[in-house]
């Protein structure tokens, strides 16, 4: 498989590949799965194994970026 293939923003990420992503529990995705907080795709019926789209994904993680509140010198930066 070619890497551009592999980094589609519309691949189907199972729960393990999601979590993994997002630095969560496999747990913490399947109750946001039920509670509808961010968009699944569920294969085979209601009760089929769900994946998630890539792009949702980073959707999320990019509508989650909170700017720094000033600029200047890193914390680190001592």
């Amino acid at each position: 498989m070619d890497s551009a293939r592999h980094d589609a923003p519309d691949k189907l990420l199972d729960v393990h590949q999601a979590a993994a992503l997002l630095g969560l529990k496999p747990a913490t995705l399947y109750q946001w799965a039920y509670q509808r907080r961010l968009p699944v795709v569920k294969l085979f019926g209601p009760r089929g194994a769900l994946r998630f789209r890539r792009s949702d994904l980073q959707a999320l993680i990019d509508r989650s970026v909170r700017p720094a509140l000033r600029s200047g010198p890193a914390l680190d930066d001592t």
